[in-house]
């Protein structure tokens, strides 16, 4: 793994939230009532989890999102600024509340519900407030937490400007064969590939992608085909107790490797290497690592 002196200059248009968690011993069944040991709020949304995790690993990040207008929106606002990332494109809506998500967490497994609200907000016409800018990045990233048809848009407007494309496809929608065949790399959930790609079996649909989609699961593993053989690296410890954000993390660091001209080998043992360190500390952007914390000065 190699970090040039160029800063890789990303654009992530996507969701930002605030996580509402509970912990209790177990997850309440129908119509039960369960006392929870506490509640947390952690900075969250896939777009956000990844502007943050790519400026801590040395990227200029522009973020393309949409908030509220209201307390959560504002604290959104200051700690992607905190984070050294550029929120000039950050759309503030008065027509829906700021994203949430509901998280149970109980014996190592978490249970979420996403709020869109003001996710759902953000539309074609806000990506294209910033279009010139897409011409002086490196890459876009992009998840599904946003409507689709902005997706569609984001795609065409880095593939006019020849810009490399990563997408995580989480929450899991079916994309087109457009937007597959105009993807740098493609990371999703090994257990939703169907929703993602059809009911082809796992192997096959790796197969059709070489080099370009990476199956992740809960155990920080990643599968790809590298156009002759299945490659698989795992990487993993006995203190992998939280696992909010693991993908995020992942796309974070392979994008950032794919930027300084790594092989696709290097990008990915970085990317479950970045993946790893955020399990250490609950919530999706306290444990993602700096730059520095790979690469000391």
């Amino acid at each position: 793994m190699n970090i040039t002196s160029e800063q890789p200059k990303i654009i992530v248009v996507g969701s930002s939230s605030i996580d509402l968690v509970l912990n209790t011993e177990y997850f309440p069944g129908p119509n039960e009532t369960v006392i929870a040991q506490k509640s947390e709020s952690f900075f969250g949304g896939k777009g956000a989890n990844q502007a943050v995790a790519t400026s801590r690993l040395g990227a200029s990040v522009y973020f393309i999102g949409c908030v509220g207008m209201d307390p959560f929106g504002q604290q959104i606002l200051r700690n992607l600024v905190d984070e050294g990332v550029n929120v000039g494109f950050v759309a503030e809506t008065e027509d829906a509340a700021t994203g949430t998500a509901y998280v149970t967490a109980a014996k190592g497994v978490n249970s979420i519900v996403v709020v869109p609200a003001s996710n759902f907000c953000l539309t074609s016409k806000h990506v294209l407030e910033a279009e010139k800018y897409f011409s002086t990045v490196d890459m876009v990233l992009l998840q599904l937490e946003i409507p689709m048809e902005t997706v569609e848009t984001v795609v065409q407007l880095a593939k006019s400007n020849n810009k490399k494309i990563g997408i995580y496809a989480s929450p899991a929608k079916k994309l087109s064969e457009e937007i597959i065949e105009d993807a740098t790399f493609i990371v999703a959930k090994s257990n939703e590939l169907s929703l993602v790609f059809g009911d082809e079996q796992r192997e096959q649909i790796l197969r059709k992608y070489p080099n370009k989609l990476f199956v992740r699961d809960d155990s920080n593993s990643t599968t790809y085909f590298n156009g002759v053989e299945m490659k698989y690296y795992r990487n993993d410890h006995d203190s992998v107790l939280h696992k909010m954000g693991m993908g995020d993390a992942f796309t974070a660091g392979f994008a950032v490797a794919h930027c300084h001209q790594n092989s696709i080998d290097d990008c990915v043992q970085f990317g479950n290497d970045v993946s790893l360190k955020v399990t250490k500390n609950r919530g999706s952007q306290r444990g993602l690592p700096f730059i520095k914390d790979f690469f000391p000065e």
